[in-house]
């Protein structure tokens, strides 16, 4: 009885036993439960509600909308145009090769785009969109809104794309935008430039401002379900638009000049503010269509543009280096007043002028006779010149021309714009390691050998002449967003007025009877101009052309001389001063001188007839009858030092 006693007890101790162990290891897995709910709701709760939205909310860039560009008077001349755009996310597709396999079915994809597609795949993150195929027609849009089911990580996007109205007209001055390239995106900070289809200023304005026309990106969080399907928008933050940005030009001149220069091969000009530096018109001819680029121009079309002789793409106006010819006589004539030069002092021109062994021609057979100064200008007689460079030196002739912004580049705000060559004594030192020769001298006096300038530095000696010689600078920003009052006092340049008021007179005889220009100056009274012809060479005539009386308009396109003009107006208060090229024109005074005679009259009756308005308190013309038309661009000329030649109109 006992030993059953005892039997039961032990199982009953036993029993109690594995009770508590069992009881302690369920203590023990519900304490190590609660502790690691403790850790993963309390201590780590924060970090894994975090990775639970990553998974349902997606944080997705929106691009801002782009600044617009637009004239003076307020004209658009870039805006935004709405854009449908295919766009795929690799993440959310299990194999891109069969999607684009689909999506070629709906859109037509070459070989390229998927080339470019797969690249980008490789290069982006996989949640960054990649675009497939951009400015979608409704039916694309639709086709592909259908097959979504089918079409995993494939998604409709709206954006915006560039837009120029003036197409052509305008092109030089606002450049275009274009898609980042590879280089830029690694080299950039923005997040902005990674998103699909996001284009930024390529050259021009749009470069120039690229980042106050930019903006800031907005975002927009999205609900996804478990692969990654949009459910809804959450949020939306649009972020800031870019700035809008006022230009100083005018767009019904900017689209008159590009017509105007449309009449010749090649041709740049721009006409400024005497007073403010404001740039009215810079036009630039052949042109292209900054339209292409935004749209993003096919490769052929682009090789065709590279290839052509006459540079389209080449803005001729700050990029052009060209021999100023008789334009640069305004200069030495200064440097000889300020040397000391008796201006009434008489030089006889018999058409030639012998120094050192060489015979230095006039561009008139017969000559000029007797002259002064002011005959010389008028009449632009090389003979004269050359005996006052010969008296003065290429060194006061140089830093009279640099005064006046020639041989280096005006600052203006535009990209591209290139330096051009004043030489002197210890340029040509420096940079042919040989001394000067006083026969160099003579060619630099009339704006040939070494020589060279752009348009627009042509321009801006013309404005500070005409501005009585002040240190002008040329501009085209005239506000990013915000106007502001634009520069109008001017540092002096350091020229004696009576010196710059002699040779003003000078250049308004050109104009006047017996002018080398009097048959293309402005009639209109109160309007009329002055200004100064030239006629460059960029080959040298041999004497064998020279004896064979070969006329200029008989040579290759290529070998007749260029065109210039520069001039101010009005006469008796200028106001406005432009610069005016005609590659290959032959006669300045034939040819480039009117152009500057129909823009500098359209932009003073313009200004009257506004002037007119705001006095009757009606308001201002935005422009009225400018339109896209068939513009201009550039082609750069650098003309070799020559010597200049008999029959060389001036």
């Amino acid at each position: 009885m006992f030993n059953a006693i005892d039997r039961d007890a032990e199982r009953q101790r036993v029993m109690n036993r594995r009770t508590l162990v069992l009881g302690g290891l369920k203590a023990g897995a519900l304490s190590a439960l609660v502790a690691r709910l403790y850790y993963l709701q309390i201590l780590e709760g924060d970090h894994y509600t975090t990775l639970a939205e990553d998974n349902r909310i997606s944080l997705r860039l929106l691009a801002p909308s782009r600044g617009i560009i637009v004239d003076r008077s307020g004209v658009p001349l870039a805006v935004n145009e709405q854009n449908f755009r295919a766009v795929l996310v690799s993440e959310r597709t299990d194999d891109v090769d069969e999607t684009l396999d689909k999506v070629v079915k709906l859109l037509p994809l070459t070989d390229a785009d998927r080339r470019r597609i797969l690249r980008d795949v490789d290069r982006l993150r996989s949640f960054a969109p990649v675009t497939l195929r951009e400015n979608l027609t409704w039916d694309q849009v639709s086709a592909i809104e259908v097959n979504l089911p089918d079409l995993p990580g494939v998604s409709i996007e709206v954006g915006q794309v560039r837009s120029y109205p003036f197409g052509e007209q305008a092109a030089h001055i606002l450049g275009y935008v274009g898609v980042v390239s590879e280089q830029e995106l690694q080299n950039a900070r923005d997040p902005l430039l990674s998103l699909p289809g996001f284009r930024i200023g390529k050259s021009g304005i749009e470069r120039k401002h690229d980042l106050a026309l930019r903006g800031t990106a907005g975002t927009s969080q999205l609900e996804v379900n478990a692969v990654g399907r949009v459910v809804r928008e959450l949020a939306r933050n649009d972020g800031q638009p870019g700035h809008q940005v006022t230009l100083t030009i005018d767009a019904k001149l900017q689209y008159y000049a590009q017509q105007r220069l449309a009449e010749h091969e090649s041709a740049a000009a721009v006409v400024l503010d005497v007073q403010t530096g404001g740039i009215l018109a810079l036009a630039s001819h052949p042109s292209f269509d900054p339209n292409q680029f935004a749209m993003g121009i096919p490769q052929d079309l682009y090789d065709s543009l590279i290839k052509n002789e006459a540079s389209p793409l080449t803005n001729k106006v700050v990029a052009g280096h060209y021999a100023p010819g008789s334009t640069f006589k305004p200069m030495t004539a200064l440097a000889g007043l300020e040397a000391g030069v008796d201006p009434t002092h008489r030089v006889f021109c018999p058409g030639h002028y012998d120094f050192g062994g060489h015979t230095f021609h006039c561009y008139k057979k017969g000559g000029h006779g007797s002259v002064d100064m002011h005959d010389a200008i008028r009449m632009s007689c090389d003979v004269y010149f050359y005996d006052l460079a010969r008296r003065i030196g290429v060194d006061r002739i140089a830093d009279m021309a640099r005064r006046f912004g020639l041989g280096d580049r005006t600052d203006l705000d535009l990209p591209g714009e290139k330096t051009g060559i004043i030489p002197d004594t210890k340029w040509k030192r420096r940079t042919y390691k040989e001394n000067w020769y006083d026969g160099e001298t003579l060619s630099v006096a009339i704006g040939q050998g070494y020589v060279t300038a752009t348009p627009i530095q042509l321009a801006v000696m013309c404005a500070r002449l005409a501005s009585g010689g002040k240190a002008v600078k040329p501009h085209l920003t005239k506000a990013v967003e915000q106007e502001y009052t634009e520069q109008t006092a001017w540092p002096d340049i350091g020229v004696k007025p009576e010196f710059i008021q002699r040779v003003l007179a000078g250049m308004a005889g050109v104009t006047s009877a017996g002018g080398t220009a009097y048959a293309a100056r402005i009639t209109q009274p109160g309007f009329e101009m002055g200004g100064k012809s030239g006629t460059a060479q960029v080959k040298r005539i041999t004497m064998a052309e020279r004896n064979a009386g070969l006329l200029k308009a008989e040579r290759p396109w290529k070998d007749r001389d260029n065109a210039l003009f520069i001039a101010f107006a009005p006469v008796q208060a200028p106001r406005y001063a432009c610069a005016i090229i005609v590659e290959h024109g032959v006669g300045g005074s034939s040819v480039a001188a009117p152009i500057a005679r129909d823009l500098l009259l359209e932009i003073q009756l313009m200004e009257a007839a506004r002037a007119q308005q705001a006095d009757a308190g009606a308001a201002a013309p935005a422009g009225d009858g400018a339109a896209a038309a068939t513009p201009s661009t550039p082609t750069q000329v650098t003309a070799a030092p020559v010597m200049p030649g008999e029959g060389t109109p001036r």
